[in-house]
């Protein structure tokens, strides 16, 4: 075996998808915390004196409590590299998380135990399906009450539209609960609680024929879990690691990701079950993990660390061998580059990196080169079909308060349009002021809040009533009455629409001109 066969087979790359408050960044702390790569996990909603989450690490995320950019960390775990990816679960920031799942190999679903599948966990696991990514599943918030954990299968089934197969199984739930059984090992594992979850919680190991399992679960408990262990073993499938493969199967964990139960077994099992990098379909056809350097952009981040204030290029590594300082061809423009300021990537911190292989996650310092869906690779006629761009639905006027700050202004409307945290407009009939597009309001607020922090400017932002946007191919000219004229970034003509009605009206009256969703060379999703 080959160094490069050998580091593909050990890597493994996947994203955590979840519906908000599902407990995605915690999952992602307990996963550091067992892998060691942390020694004391952080708090989502921290307070002082205590840590943050390390995957939030924008001070928007600190303070608001929530997700708002994916962000990629690696770590080893029994002899696997894995590259981890945690995603924002709200839905206006779900263009960052469609990205993202363009540069995994599998992906973790987590779901609450109380609420089961969710509008945004949908919507989530149809990208997946349609990208072919095998998928775990891991049952949260065992430590409160719980739905009939049968009838939470069942919901899984019918919504996805794929089978479960339990890998682990709770023992009780809310205050009761105790553990989990693991069917895989035939063991019964139960936790001991610890404080607010910080470390790692001290377990203990028995068989489910051991006749002190009454003594330490209760009778009644015992007595349950082994009709359930019996019910499972006789009616449910057993796990086929095929038809997770296809897509068609996911194995399911239960556990409280906040109180550290069930973590370090799901990390046990995913180890071995998810899959090694995976071949990439491009232009020239399907590139294999072993084939020559390639590699894509799927996310740009500006003003990661507050000494640099650069911009990042996170980078998938799809084939060969990446080396610190190796020429390589730009595809999209055809020159040859020297990839010689890369580091590896811990949320917002880096070290320089010298080599890299398949599935790795790689940061390249962009001094404004890198686009989205970028290619670099040893061979320059690869290229990617398309990534993905949402459809905004939300327009405003934006504007600095201090004219004088308008060069800052320009700054970093260019490098947070660049990221894709808003899309900008510009009106081509003598207006001054950009007009950003967004898929939800919170969007516009990070927007502001990152203007202010980063770029120490204070904008206003003027609402519009403005709905639609399409690209036009045609003589803009006749359009005026209708709709608002603007160019979006690349100078392609743009028409906004207050509704349907002025769409269709305008579709009516000027047949010879075309409206498009989404511009020819882009591939543009809808929310819906």
């Amino acid at each position: 075996m080959t160094t490069l066969d050998f580091e593909i087979e050990r890597r493994r790359t996947f994203a955590i998808i979840s519906h908000p408050d599902a407990g995605k960044t915690t999952m992602t702390e307990k996963l550091l915390l067992y892998s060691g790569m942390i020694q004391q996990a952080g708090s989502v909603t921290a307070k002082a004196g205590q840590s943050h989450a390390k995957s939030d690490w924008m001070s928007m995320e600190q303070q608001r409590g929530i997700s708002i950019s994916s962000s990629a960390m690696q770590f080893e775990y029994l002899g696997r590299h894995i590259n981890l990816l945690d995603t924002p679960g709200h839905q206006d920031f779900s263009e960052d998380t469609y990205r993202v799942l363009t540069a995994v190999d599998s992906a973790l679903m987590l779901l609450d135990a109380a609420r089961g599948v969710q509008q945004q966990t949908e919507k989530l696991f149809a990208v997946c399906r349609n990208r072919g990514i095998p998928i775990f599943t891991f049952m949260n918030k065992l430590d409160r009450p719980a739905m009939d954990l049968f009838e939470l299968l069942e919901q899984v089934e019918t919504t996805l539209a794929i089978k479960c197969s339990p890998m682990t199984w709770p023992i009780g739930s809310g205050p009761d609960f105790q553990g989990v059984y693991d069917l895989y090992k035939k063991q019964v594992v139960l936790f001991e609680r610890t404080s607010h979850g910080k470390f790692r919680a001290p377990v203990q190991m028995t068989s489910l024929e051991d006749p002190a399992i009454e003594r330490l679960i209760g009778v009644q408990e015992a007595k349950q879990l082994r009709e359930q262990v019996e019910l499972i073993e006789g009616a449910l499938e057993p796990f086929d690691f095929d038809a997770f493969m296809r897509g068609e199967m996911t194995p399911v964990f239960f556990g409280s990701a906040m109180n550290n139960f069930g973590v370090e077994g799901f990390l046990e099992r995913f180890v071995d079950l998810a899959p090694q990098p995976q071949a990439v379909e491009t232009t020239v056809g399907t590139v294999f993990p072993d084939a020559p350097f390639m590699g894509f952009v799927f996310k740009l981040q500006a003003n990661m660390s507050r000494h640099h204030r650069d911009r990042t290029a996170y980078m998938r590594v799809v084939s060969g061998k990446f080396e610190r300082g190796m020429e390589v061809f730009h595809t999209r423009t055809g020159r040859s580059i020297r990839l010689s300021r890369a580091h590896t990537l811990f949320a917002e911190e880096r070290d320089s990196i010298e080599e890299a292989y398949p599935g790795d996650i790689v940061g390249l310092v962009n001094p404004g080169v890198f686009q989205i869906g970028d290619v670099v690779s040893v061979n320059p006629k690869i290229q990617l079909e398309g990534f993905p761009r949402f459809t905004p639905e939300n327009f405003a006027s934006v504007t600095p308060k201090d004219v004088s700050k308008r060069k800052a202004f320009r700054k970093g409307l260019e490098q947070l349009a660049e990221e894709g945290v808003v899309q900008v407009f510009y009106p081509t009939d003598g207006g001054r002021d950009p007009i950003l597009g967004v898929v939800g309001q919170l969007q516009l607020e990070v927007f502001e809040h990152r203007m202010l922090e980063e770029y120490g400017v204070v904008i206003e932002i003027f609402p519009n009533s403005y709905r639609l946007v399409r690209w036009v191919a045609g003589d803009m000219s006749v359009m005026a009455r209708f709709a608002k004229s603007v160019e979006d970034d690349k100078g392609r003509p743009v028409m906004l629409f207050r509704n349907s009605w002025d769409l269709d009206f305008a579709k009516e009256q000027y047949a010879g001109l075309e409206f498009l969703p989404q511009p020819q060379d882009m591939t543009v999703i809808s929310r819906e």
